[in-house]
């Protein structure tokens, strides 16, 4: 059965879908590498709510969700981007999420690290009229409810620091203090202005060579307070040579969900481990490809995960911050929840011909455990937008 599909033109075109999903291995531990796949929120599409009110979450399928990942063995990174942080999701939701996820990763067993952010500070009419003792006391508030829940911090970037800071030395006395009463070793996170326009000139530089060294200064001065630093910045290199100038212990886990199989498989000067949205619709095969990395095939592990380039691209496409619509868009197609809505409307941030194309990759690939499930469904999205099949 074929399935008429729009490309970029708005011409349709004959696709035939796959009709098997991918054979994988069972689960088991990872040896080589820690993976963390960022995971989506699911809405409750019921909610009589507008897309600037606080978040309805249909909190049983966005749990179902996490333990999905947990069966593959993968760790899950929680209320972080990928869960629509300052795009749907308010400080009040995600405080909900990191107690409630992280309760269902103690009852599983689950790997579960968590955002801690200062999304509470709203941006006002006038920006962000805060001092850096208030930044520095919304990120204490949410350390606390992290450290609270049993989960590990991941210190992420802000949007009201990047307005406030004045210099290289404000993100360090922010960042050196937090390190310090840190209970736990922590991830430090740096995202790129690609997904969040607000984040331009972070570390106190728009020059990402004077950005870095601050950076890494943050790190030399607290190495035993920083389990690793998480790099979306979508520039290989760039992280290559970071993480070759992290001290000893300290990992880099990549967030390039552009270059993410030759980052992990890296090379004779080391490697990074994983933190990454993309593992969210890759999940399961993702996590096949790292057992056998676990055998030291590299060869095996490029096999599997390149192909997969081509679909992460498409959905981080420029505007890049709307990737987590592609990806909620994958979870309706592979039955991992009922229907296709977004909290803060963000379903609507992608086009039909961004979808059609999405799907095909996706299909190809094998992700859809059910892929007649996938076909119906992206047949009913198409007649929705006046496609006849």
């Amino acid at each position: 059965m074929s399935i008429r599909l729009p490309d970029s033109s708005g011409a349709l075109r004959t696709y035939e879908p796959r009709t098997e999903p991918l054979a994988l291995t069972p689960a088991s531990p990872f040896t080589s590498r820690t993976v963390f796949s960022a995971a989506h929120v699911v809405a409750d599409p019921y909610a009589d709510v507008s897309p600037d009110a606080p978040a309805a979450v249909d909190w049983d399928a966005t749990l179902a969700f996490r333990r999905h990942l947990w069966s593959h063995g993968l760790g899950v990174a929680e209320a972080m981007d990928t869960a629509q942080r300052g795009m749907g999701l308010d400080w009040a939701g995600a405080a909900e999420l990191i107690r409630r996820s992280a309760a269902e990763a103690k009852a599983v067993g689950g790997r579960i690290a968590c955002g801690v952010g200062t999304d509470q500070l709203a941006a006002t009419e006038i920006g962000y009229p805060y001092s850096l003792d208030e930044i520095r006391a919304g990120y204490e508030e949410q350390l606390a409810v992290v450290e609270e829940s049993g989960s590990q911090a991941i210190l992420m970037a802000s949007r009201a620091l990047a307005a406030v800071a004045k210099s290289p030395e404000d993100y360090m006395e922010v960042y050196g203090h937090l390190l310090r009463q840190s209970s736990e070793p922590v991830i430090l996170h740096w995202l790129g202005p690609m997904f969040d326009p607000a984040l331009e000139g972070y570390w106190g530089s728009t020059d990402l060579d004077a950005a870095t060294n601050t950076f890494l200064e943050v790190i030399a001065a607290h190495p035993d307070k920083v389990d690793g630093i998480k790099v979306s910045l979508l520039d290989a290199q760039r992280e290559i040579d970071l993480r070759r100038k992290l001290p000893d212990g300290v990992r880099c886990y990549t967030g390039d969900d552009f270059n993410y199989p030759e980052l992990i498989a890296g090379d004779e000067q080391g490697f990074s481990h994983a933190l990454l949205g993309i593992f969210d619709p890759l999940g399961p095969l993702a996590a096949e490809a790292v057992r056998v990395l676990d055998t030291g095939h590299v060869q095996g592990f490029r096999d599997l995960l390149d192909p997969t380039v081509e679909l992460s691209r498409h959905l981080f496409q420029t505007p890049t911050r709307f990737y987590k619509t592609g990806v909620v868009f994958l979870a309706w197609l592979a039955g991992h929840q009922s229907h296709f809505t977004m909290v803060g409307g963000l379903q609507s941030a992608r086009s039909l011909p961004h979808f059609a194309r999405a799907y095909e990759l996706a299909d190809g690939l094998g992700l859809f455990p059910d892929p007649k499930l996938a076909e119906e469904r992206m047949k009913n999205l198409l007649s929705l937008y006046g496609v006849n099949q």
